[in-house]
């Protein structure tokens, strides 16, 4: 469920347009313009805006909001003015081509089937490369193994179960982990990565029933690195993505210091999707609210926009 607050009665894209382009005039930017209209327009008015800009000024919003803005804002603004799938493919592309992994598997591993088409179709026409290449390029051995299986059909999305299968996976996983000498690695990566999000959930529950131990701490006993991290998401997610995100954004503000690139990847990736479970989430496991967390972690224009995607406290 979506935490964007949009008006009930909205001006005109053009009108939008306008009201931008008088946000730029002048000595320096108005930026409480700007985060008021960008910040509860979704996908689709922000792509309509885009278009009416340019149409009117021969400019490119993005170029002119780079320009105006500066720091953690821009990097925000700018990340949310894409359209979901878009902005997926740009993440994970800045994060293969820097070395930043974690947050690639993230992303990847987080996302459904057909999230996961729809983001190797924009990666290919954004940037002439295939998603594949780019994995084979920039990871090795079993976490590229699994990415290029994860990216790659056949695809499960429905939410049939079928209890036999269930067990015959489960049985599957635990010869190939707890029960031998070293790790069926294979194995892991073909259940992990065909399996739907509802059949995992059902094996790990069944796992721990037959074996009496967690299919979590068995990943983390039998594998490291970023395959771990790419596995342990896959199977989170399968469970609960909202609370698996909700802990992924309070190790962003945890201890000293803030990970801003988690923070603003995290909250603007979610934003149209399941922000307001996240926020459940997060207050039902860290006796705080994630309103409360951010506000507490960031300040300025920066804090406004990352509040205003939140919404309301609850």
């Amino acid at each position: 469920m979506s935490s964007l607050i949009v008006p009930p009665i909205l001006t005109s894209p053009r009108d939008d347009a306008i009201k931008l382009h008088g946000a730029f005039k002048g000595w320096g930017c108005d930026t409480a313009v700007v985060i008021d209209i960008l910040a509860h327009r979704d996908a689709a008015q922000r792509a309509l805006i885009q278009q009416d800009y340019r149409a009117m000024y021969s400019e490119d919003l993005c170029k002119r909001l780079s320009s105006e803005l500066s720091g953690k804002l821009e990097m925000a603004v700018l990340l949310w003015m894409h359209d979901p799938a878009g902005r997926d493919a740009v993440v994970v592309r800045n994060s293969l081509t820097t070395g930043n992994l974690k947050a690639a598997t993230e992303v990847i591993c987080s996302r459904t089937p057909s999230q996961i088409q729809l983001i190797r179709q924009h990666y290919h026409s954004k940037f002439g490369v295939h998603l594949e290449d780019d994995i084979k390029r920039h990871t090795s051995g079993d976490h590229e193994k699994l990415l290029l299986a994860y990216v790659s059909p056949p695809w499960n999305e429905g939410l049939e179960v079928d209890r036999q299968m269930v067990e015959n996976d489960a049985k599957a996983l635990y010869k190939a982990g707890e029960k031998r000498l070293g790790t069926d690695e294979r194995t892991f990566i073909r259940i992990f990565c065909e399996r739907s999000r509802a059949h995992l959930a059902y094996v790990a529950s069944v796992y721990h029933s037959m074996y009496g131990n967690s299919l979590k701490k068995v990943v983390k006993k039998e594998t490291s690195g970023n395959f771990e991290y790419g596995l342990l998401t896959i199977l989170k997610c399968s469970e609960n993505p909202a609370k698996y995100f909700a802990k992924v954004l309070h190790k962003a503000m945890k201890g000293l210091g803030t990970d801003d690139t988690t923070l603003v990847r995290v909250i603007v990736t979610r934003t149209e999707i399941d922000m307001q479970y996240i926020k459940a989430e997060y207050s039902k496991k860290y006796m705080k609210t994630l309103t409360d967390a951010v506000h507490s972690e960031t300040s300025g224009n920066y804090r406004a926009f990352l509040l205003s995607l939140l919404g309301p406290k609850y």
